[in-house]
């Protein structure tokens, strides 16, 4: 590995710049930072909504991830300056700390309209076999940004090493390890210590921008303040105590029987942790994945997709791209953001019609209907894989009884699964505590009697169904679909189904009362089957 610069990291006739932000009041930020900021790649940002089609809902929700990106650098910084200060011994240095406020800084880069829609819904059914994730594509447009921009020259001028800490800073944006591609040429791996920007002794620092252990990680951080602030939802989670009480300390990891230093917090600290995990559950599921919110994103999905194929983004050497198609060019993706939207809703092409009128279904407040929810039993999961074919198994559950004469197929529902989580399947699987007697030692927070009191399980799935027809007799058929479908997996019905499908509920009560007899008499059972056949 090339050896480290000897310039140092802090010019001391470098100027900070003062940036006032709404969320943490005067930050401070490096000059290298604001080279960084101050690209046609960052400046993006401020055109794509951190929280999608979520403002069509909450009005107030219109902030970007321009500004969320700059927290997340200032907070990243935080808390690397708080370690350091208060572990003279963890070796952390000026270029440490550049490269983790650089890496919190850049790690939305790729972010595409609308943020999370772009990846979750667009991409899925554009590309499906494209794999999007916008931290990868963050790592490609941080590299395009470097060199398009020359900050080569600037980042050694701060003392940054162009081998060792742009490949360190691309683990932390992205989460994982290099690949071998962009390995050092004399960098030697350890076989326990995937990672090649940093070594073992510093595993910590992969844990403040994106932490794939426990997800406590600043992104998180400036997220709850930030959307909570703009959504009018009160946060509960205090991550400025978190940073004070941060420290550094030698887990051993027994399930992989190995050791790691890794960021603790005091023991005291379990409750505030556990609102930061729960303010997460809790926005996602007031706000974030709001019934509303998600047939919006829905439609504008839908409208993406007819328009995938008419509209041309311009990239590298005058070459083209699709929508989809963008991301594989960073001179086309970084002129593709929320825009696209009234580019869409605005142009006169004729082959852009159907987007176009979905669009202005949006601004009519003409929606799908919404038709109810259910969620599967704890031991079932629904797939990725099989989210495309739940359309054609709800218009194919046509209801027993019914006596409406109307037909729906499967163009005429949208079907949204839904994840609410507290971050990960086991959140507190990586969480570790010290106490004030010994903080040179943490033990796991299973070990700690708060457990008691938190929910067995931290997800579960919503099934959401939406008719695409929109009157009442149509919408009152789309229910009744549903609920025959709910019966037929074996899924809790919609809250109103005793309502909207009578007959359903008839079927059921009958059933119900034919097992009863079964019960009763012997003699019943035939009668009883033979009786429910001619129901059916």
């Amino acid at each position: 590995m090339a050896s480290p610069p000897t310039v140092p990291c802090q010019d001391p006739f470098a100027q900070m710049k003062v940036f006032n932000d709404p969320i943490h009041g005067q930050i401070e930020l490096h000059p290298l930072l604001v080279r960084i900021i101050d690209t046609p790649q960052f400046q993006r940002l401020r055109y794509i909504k951190q929280l999608g089609g979520t403002d069509y809902v909450f009005p107030g929700a219109t902030n970007n991830r321009f500004e969320h990106s700059i927290g997340v650098g200032h907070l990243a910084g935080c808390l690397v300056k708080r370690l350091r200060d208060g572990q003279n011994d963890l070796g952390i240095d000026e270029r440490d700390i550049l490269c983790v406020q650089i890496a919190g800084l850049c790690h939305d880069l790729g972010h595409g309209p609308f943020s999370h829609m772009f990846g979750e819904r667009f991409m899925r059914l554009a590309r499906p076999k494209a794999e999007f994730k916008h931290e990868s594509v963050s790592v490609k447009m941080f590299k395009h940004l470097i060199s398009s921009n020359g900050l080569e020259d600037y980042m050694k001028k701060y003392g940054l090493c162009l081998e060792e800490d742009v490949i360190f800073i691309k683990e932390l944006i992205d989460g994982q390890p290099s690949s071998k591609a962009e390995q050092p040429p004399d960098s030697n791996q350890v076989s326990d210590w995937p990672y090649q920007g940093r070594k073992k002794e510093k595993s910590f620092l992969y844990e403040i921008v994106a932490n794939k252990l426990n997800g406590i990680d600043v992104d998180k951080w400036d997220y709850f303040a930030r959307d909570c602030h703009y959504l009018g939802i009160q946060n509960n989670f205090d991550y400025k105590r978190f940073v004070m009480f941060a420290r550094v300390c030698d887990v051993e990891d027994v399930e992989h029987k190995k050791k790691e230093k890794r960021i603790c917090t005091r023991d005291k600290e379990v409750g505030n942790l556990y609102d930061m995990f729960h303010t997460r559950f809790c926005l996602h599921r007031r706000a974030c994945q709001h019934k509303v919110a998600n047939i919006i994103e829905a439609m504008i999905t839908e409208a993406f997709i007819e328009a995938d194929t008419h509209i041309e983004i311009e990239g590298t050497d005058g070459i083209s791209y699709k929508i989809s198609f963008a991301v594989d060019d960073m001179v086309a993706y970084t002129k593709l953001t929320d825009d696209i939207f009234h580019q869409i809703l605005y142009s006169s092409d004729p082959n852009l019609f159907k987007a176009r009128e979905i669009l202005r279904k949006i601004q009519r407040r003409q929606l799908y209907k919404y038709v109810g929810e259910t969620s599967p039993k704890s031991d079932v999961h629904i797939k990725l894989g099989d989210y495309n074919t739940l359309k054609a198994d709800v218009a194919n559950s046509t209801p027993q009884m019914s006596s409406s004469d109307i037909e729906l197929n499967a163009e005429d529902f949208v079907v949204d699964v839904i994840h609410f989580n507290y971050g990960m399947k086991d959140p507190f699987k990586e969480v570790y505590l010290y106490s004030k007697a010994d903080p040179t030692k943490a033990k796991n927070i299973r070990q700690y009697p708060v457990l008691k009191l938190l929910p067995e399980m931290f997800s579960e799935q919503i099934i959401r169904v939406y008719c695409k027809r929109m009157d009442d007799n149509s919408v009152a058929a789309a229910k009744r679909y549903f609920a025959q479908w709910c019966r037929n997996r074996d899924f809790p019905l919609p809250q109103d189904s005793e309502v909207v499908a009578p007959d359903l509920m008839l079927l059921k009560s009958y059933r119900m009362g034919s097992e009863d007899e079964d019960k009763d008499s012997p003699e019943a059972g035939s009668a009883s089957a033979e009786t429910q056949d001619q129901v059916v």
